[in-house]
């Protein structure tokens, strides 16, 4: 476990709680001390939900580890039973009471309770939050279906034909603290019901116990969030032969490549190739003049596996955007954001680290940043337009509206959500660049609250990043003037250049002739 000020996942516990509070008649038993009981805010404050997450909370505290903590644990287990009356039982621990050993899954196990008891075994000093959603979804899916499991009967998603109904299919991944969830469920639902293909089970968000009984009557399941949905959908595959899609449908293409994948495996005519220009405004407005400035824009993407793979993809193949990098805090999905990476040219960025995310970030000199909250810090920090893209976020990225990132509707939000910081770059340029017009008068502000005219000529000068040694050198008005027409992304990057070429050279005065010299040494 690594003490940090910022973290891109909670333990795994905090997965589990992100299941329990998806779900109805759902509840968890954490075995934890009172200091570990912070995660309710993240429900109630990001989330924006009237309730608070279904979890009873052991609370030991230091005078309890002398005494039998376990029964501590029974007595709060009859408490949640008797209080809440749940459909199933989650019981578990906390990074912290993991280090006692009480077992409180096996000690509820033991007490003959009704209703299905699951023992959840999350290690907490060597998994994370994603992880840890994972293997509670599997674990109440595995519980509540095993005993259903067919001998050898197989199962047949075209079934459907000649059983006189429309073809049916689950949503398996969607929960609490996911990245737009809600929306896309409704997104994609509207989307398999233009194609005629009903939604049966969504799941764990919304779900009850009784939910997750009929996840086998549907024809196929569809894996929404690998993250959360993979390790259950390929154990129903395994013991009830269901196979489920892999293609998570975000961007133009892949939702195109989604509906051609679930229509194959259910034995219908596939969609028509253009759909996708008829009902989306993103293929449109990417050929159109005006995104002819997007063109070759850098990118630098971060985020969860799921939601990185496909801004990769939308923002090469469908924005012509240049990815210069690309990687990930989810060590389960390393392996395919290696491989997309590598299909790019670039190397890709498999860490945990924010601050080593963040010099990456720098190195890479990007136009736009795609990536979690910690990202959209670090692009404030170095001056570079950014989009929030995946978790963990903020509770501005909740939006109250419908705002999804999956099927047509989600390429346009895509559009508009990616498009909209570099426009507002391109505006921040040009009032740099025209901002000594008669038209900005002093006192102008820019959409980013910087004063133009004189103000903002003094602002901007040349505080961008400065290099060691800077005394030494003598920049001249000329120089100046040239370097405030640079963009102010690049500005830092082009005038440490500038002056480390200056300093190679013996240069004590930086003219605009040095600039270019500098700019025609480093190709930039």
């Amino acid at each position: 476990m690594q003490l940090t000020l910022w973290t891109y996942e909670g333990p795994p516990h905090v997965g589990a709680m992100r299941i329990a509070a998806s779900m109805r008649g759902v509840h968890y038993v954490l075995h934890a001390p009172q200091g570990d009981t912070y995660a309710d805010l993240l429900f109630t404050m990001i989330e924006r939900r009237g309730q608070r997450p279904p979890v009873t909370y052991t609370t030991f505290q230091a005078r309890d580890l002398g005494g039998d903590t376990a029964e501590l644990v029974k007595r709060h287990v009859r408490e949640a039973v008797d209080r809440f009356q749940p459909d199933a039982l989650l019981v578990g621990e906390s990074c912290t009471a993991e280090l006692i050993q009480d077992q409180p899954g096996a000690l509820a196990q033991g007490m003959g309770l009704t209703m299905p008891v699951v023992n959840l075994e999350l290690p907490a000093y060597s998994k994370k939050e994603n992880w840890g959603a994972a293997e509670t979804f599997y674990q109440l899916v595995r519980n509540l279906l095993k005993e259903q499991a067919p001998a050898n009967s197989p199962h047949d998603p075209k079934a459907w034909q000649h059983q006189g109904r429309r073809p049916r299919m689950n949503l398996l991944g969607p929960s609490l603290l996911g990245f737009r969830c809600r929306d896309d469920v409704l997104e994609v639902q509207k989307l398999l019901t233009l194609h005629g293909i009903d939604v049966g089970v969504v799941a764990p968000l919304g779900a009850g116990v009784e939910d997750l009984q009929r996840i086998p009557d549907a024809d196929l399941n569809v894996c929404l969030y690998p993250e959360v949905a993979e390790s259950s959908c390929s154990w129903l595959e395994r013991n009830f032969g269901m196979p489920f899609s892999r293609t998570v449908p975000i961007g133009v293409g892949a939702t195109h490549d989604f509906l051609v994948e679930v229509h194959e495996m259910l034995g219908m005519e596939p969609p028509a190739h253009d759909e996708g220009y008829r009902r989306s405004r993103l293929p449109w407005y990417s050929e159109s003049v005006d995104s002819t400035y997007l063109t070759g824009k850098r990118v630098f993407i971060f985020g969860d596996g799921s939601h990185a793979l496909a801004a990769a993809r939308i923002c090469s193949e469908e924005l012509g955007f240049m990815v210069v990098g690309l990687g990930t805090y989810s060590r389960e999905m390393a392996r395919p954001v290696r491989a997309a990476a590598k299909a790019m040219g670039l190397e890709a960025l498999i860490s945990d680290d924010y601050l080593a995310v963040e010099a990456a970030m720098a190195e890479a000199a990007p136009e736009l940043v795609l990536g979690t909250q910690m990202e959209r810090h670090s692009a404030k920090r170095l001056g570079i337009p950014c989009a929030v893209i995946s978790t963990p976020m903020h509770v501005q990225d909740v939006p109250a509206r419908m705002s999804p990132q999956m099927g047509w509707e989600g390429a346009n939000v895509i559009f508009d959500d990616w498009v909209h910081p570099l426009m507002m770059g391109l505006e921040e340029h040009l009032i740099g660049m025209f901002r000594h017009d008669f038209e900005f008068v002093d006192g102008h502000q820019s959409h980013l609250g910087h004063a133009g005219g004189a103000g903002a000529a003094d602002s901007s000068g040349l505080s961008d990043i400065p290099g060691e040694g800077d005394g030494a050198l003598h920049w001249t008005a000329d120089g100046e003037a040239e370097l405030k027409k640079i963009p102010f992304f690049v500005r830092g990057k082009v005038r440490r250049n500038t002056e480390t070429y200056a300093r190679d050279m013996g240069c004590r005065e930086i003219s605009s002739e040095t600039l270019y010299d500098a700019k025609a040494h480093f190709k930039a």
